[in-house]
């Protein structure tokens, strides 16, 4: 069920810093073909840091850890007769009992990240309480995830589609640490500073990857949300954005979108309706995400010969 590319496999077996990246950015996160360049560009940005990118996704049945310059293009190119499946911890069973291909969420990257051995997972934002969570519940699965799967993410926050009060909550209820990487803002995806202030800040990889590290050796079981704002020459305006996002969730309710679709159908929208600008500061975020995830895992390959 698992298997890890021989470059990636040497790379931790020989101690080497390797950075786990997620697939739904490929097949459901950004348009085609922009998808498979930014996924190639941010394996690129990991490999310039010092560190291995690990892209995840489910092939055939197979977890994947590793993916191919072929793979990456495969599962990012659109196929209606074969669509790639959105992959939440729920949902892999079943992609691989039926030899489906699917896109990993944040959640799912984590689970097959620590499955072969790997600390450190880059991504643009996580999942969490969508807005009027508290009478729909929904709920990301990412938040749990957190909760119980050693893994480090580094992201821009929550996404700004979200309830990102209620997000932070339920993070703290499930006791994840939440670290501003020089910072002491949660930042909104889109946009640096998101009203809500993090747990704790740390200014440098070795901070952040000695708390992992502590963390991990007191037993303490769970990842660590590592928030990096979104670079401030890309940052959006929250007001030009709080405006995108009302107009797409109306779209979305007249449209029926619900469940897993909802956030690739609201992203798609605000890129829409933004005029690219939102996609360009996705692809700015998440490969800046890139590079301090491959910093804090060559780190850890470090201070864990």
């Amino acid at each position: 069920m698992l298997a890890i590319a021989p470059h990636i496999a040497h790379a931790l077996a020989s101690h080497q810093p390797v950075v786990a990246l997620e697939s739904t950015l490929i097949s459901h996160g950004m348009p085609y073909p922009s998808n498979i360049e930014t996924a190639l560009g941010v394996e690129d940005v990991v490999r310039a840091n010092g560190a291995i990118p690990a892209t995840i996704a489910v092939i055939a049945g197979k977890i994947c850890v590793g993916l191919s310059k072929d793979e990456i293009e495969h599962i990012g190119t659109p196929n209606p007769r074969h669509p790639v499946i959105k992959l939440s911890r729920r949902d892999l069973p079943y992609a691989i009992a039926t030899q489906k291909n699917g896109a990993t969420t944040v959640a799912a990257t984590m689970i097959c990240a620590q499955k072969a051995g790997i600390q450190i997972f880059a991504t643009g934002g996580i999942g969490g309480v969508h807005r009027h969570g508290e009478s729909t519940l929904d709920i990301s699965a990412d938040l749990q995830e957190l909760s119980r799967t050693n893994v480090g993410v580094v992201c821009s926050g929550a996404k700004a589609i979200l309830d990102i009060g209620r997000t932070l909550e339920v993070l703290e209820t499930l006791g994840v640490p939440v670290i501003g990487f020089q910072t002491n803002q949660f930042p909104a995806f889109y946009y640096r500073d998101s009203g809500y202030k993090v747990d704790f800040q740390l200014d440098t990889p070795e901070e952040i990857a000695r708390l992992l590290n502590i963390k991990w050796q007191l037993g303490l079981n769970g990842g660590v949300l590592i928030a990096n704002p979104v670079p401030i020459k890309n940052a959006l305006l929250r007001e030009d954005i709080e405006e995108l996002i009302t107009q797409a969730l109306q779209e979305a309710e007249s449209s029926g979108v619900k469940g897993k679709e909802i956030t690739p159908y609201l992203l798609s929208k605000i890129a829409q309706n933004s005029g690219g600008l939102s996609l360009k500061c996705n692809i700015a975020l998440i490969k800046d995400n890139a590079r301090v995830a491959a910093k804090i895992a060559k780190t850890l390959s470090t201070q864990n010969p």
